[in-house]
């Protein structure tokens, strides 16, 4: 009984193993059966792709003008408002004139005090003139005497006394002629005095006269008032600067927008170059304009460098308004007619790759060793010096974090370009002349010649993923441009991998439903 109990049991042993076997098996097979990987492709596609850098900016005039005041008082009228039409020369405001046609009318007095006093300056200098001459015939007459004495004194004709007092008449004539001159000469300084006084009078009226002209505000420029910052009664101090009364727009037809480009996107900007923009007003509405200047001056906030790039816009129908923010698109490169990917393609690797080849993925150069790459070639290619070598390999460390950043936070097509901007930003302050040209020249070719290698994925006959290989060109974020490659117009390329195995026991969602096998 024992015995049979045993076998019984052996026997549902050995049954349970091949039920758990078979049903391994089955699993198996049908896991393997279940995995069939799907795949979303997109046509090859022939067309226009363009390249952009985006930015945002303010809308403003091309001449806008701060009409100010250069003397302080009350604002008596004003003449314009805002959106007031002024022409050049039109008055536009007036400050209270009484005080200041006062001080000229005591300027003008003054001015006639002074010609007074030059007038009586020269009646004196005209008086002093003839003591010096009444003073020169005193001197004649006494020497006339004295010379005349003198003989008739040594003949004992007259006494001695006699001969003293010609003496002393003569010294009293001369010094008396010597004082009629200094006061001669006092009386021309008198005069010179008192025309000084009459040119500073002079002066003075034509300050209190140009104040006084001051006071009648007007416009320098054709135009439109976009500000006014005055009211009637409000009274303006120009002891420190002119305080601005009105801001005037000289033409509302011609429009610029002040945008402000990163430094790793401003290389690719130049003059002439198409750029677009939208604003809040009109949503729906795209404005044209073209890059007139890129601005050598840098603004920094937080750390960010930007430069001001001007772009002009006609503003005939005047939609555009001074202050309003733009959301700008600038043309860097435009083609037509080429192929195009979209660049999920570019991003797209299917699993079965990463798992035939685990150590791909560690394969992949990060940013530090791309960036060490660009460097590493410059080396050879701009014959660097000792010493400059050395200063590239402190770039090379103190970099890396800056890459790794630029990498991890940046669109793959877009992390290579702000690389390359930030590499030719540190490298070219150690290079020479002679060594920038050759750069420049070696990137215009690079540019030139087109394109950076990537890599796709297409299905093959046995509906198994096999790697393309291209060159890539422009990109505008969403497609990119093919410059050459083992693929033709209407060839799909994959976009994402779907498994069954993985959307099992889950409804499917909008994006797999309906995917090609």
């Amino acid at each position: 009984m024992l015995n049979q109990r045993k076998r019984s049991l052996r026997a549902v042993a050995i049954v349970v193993s091949l039920i758990l076997a078979g049903g391994f098996l089955a699993y198996r097979l049908l896991s393997e059966s279940g995995s069939n990987t799907r795949f979303r492709s997109v046509r090859v596609e022939r067309g226009e792709i363009s390249s952009v850098v985006t930015a945002t900016g303010t809308i403003n005039p091309v001449i806008t003008v701060l009409v100010g005041s250069q003397i302080s008082g009350t604002i008596k009228a004003l003449y314009a408002d805002f959106n007031s039409q002024v022409k050049e020369g039109q008055v536009i405001a007036q400050i209270d004139p009484a005080i200041f046609e006062a001080q000229v009318e005591q300027a003008r007095a003054n001015v006639l005090s002074a010609q007074a006093n030059l007038l009586t300056a020269q009646a004196n200098l005209e008086n002093a003139k003839a003591n010096l001459a009444r003073a020169e015939v005193a001197v004649i007459d006494t020497k006339r005497t004295l010379e005349r004495n003198r003989p008739l004194f040594e003949r004992n004709v007259i006494a001695q006394a006699t001969l003293d007092t010609a003496q002393a008449n003569y010294d009293t004539a001369v010094a008396q002629r010597e004082v009629a001159r200094a006061q001669v000469e006092s009386a021309k300084s008198q005069v010179e005095s008192s025309k000084a006084q009459v040119a500073q009078a002079k002066a003075a009226l034509r300050v209190a006269e140009t104040n006084l002209k001051y006071t009648t505000i007007r416009s320098p420029v054709n135009g439109i008032v976009i500000s006014r910052n005055v009211d009637v009664g409000q009274t303006v101090a120009a002891s420190l600067q002119a305080p601005t009364l009105f801001t005037i727009a000289k033409d509302l037809t011609q429009m610029q927008v002040d945008t402000n480009v990163s430094e790793a996107d401003v290389g690719r900007v130049a003059v002439g170059q198409e750029a677009f923009f939208t604003v809040d007003a009109y949503p729906e509405r795209r404005f044209r304009g073209k890059v007139s200047e890129i601005r050598n001056a840098p603004t920094t906030v937080q750390n960010v460098v930007t430069y001001d790039v001007v772009i002009q816009v006609d503003n005939k129908d005047l939609k555009l308004k001074p202050g309003m923010t733009a959301n700008v698109s600038i043309t860097t490169a435009r083609r037509e007619g080429v192929l195009k990917i979209p660049n999920a393609a570019l991003r797209f690797r299917p699993e079965s790759a990463k798992a035939d080849d685990p150590g791909e993925k560690r394969k992949e150069p990060s940013s530090p060793e791309k960036g060490r790459a660009v460097l590493e070639r410059l080396k050879g290619e701009l014959n660097l010096t000792g010493d400059q070598q050395a200063k590239l390999e402190m770039i090379i460390q103190s970099s890396r974090a800056e890459l790794q950043e630029i990498r991890e936070k940046s669109k793959p097509e877009e992390a290579d370009v702000r690389i390359r901007a930030l590499i030719r930003q540190k490298v070219w302050g150690i290079l020479t002349e002679e060594q920038r040209r050759k750069w420049s020249e070696m990137a215009q070719s690079q540019q030139k010649d087109g394109g950076r290698p990537a890599r796709v994925w297409v299905l093959s006959q046995e509906k198994r993923p096999i790697p393309v290989q291209i060159v890539v060109g422009i990109t505008d974020g969403t497609f990119s441009e093919v410059v050459s490659g083992d693929l033709q117009e209407g060839t799909e390329v994959i976009v994402e991998e779907v498994s069954t195995k993985k959307a099992r026991g889950t409804a499917p969602s909008p994006v797999t439903r309906g995917l090609g096998r």
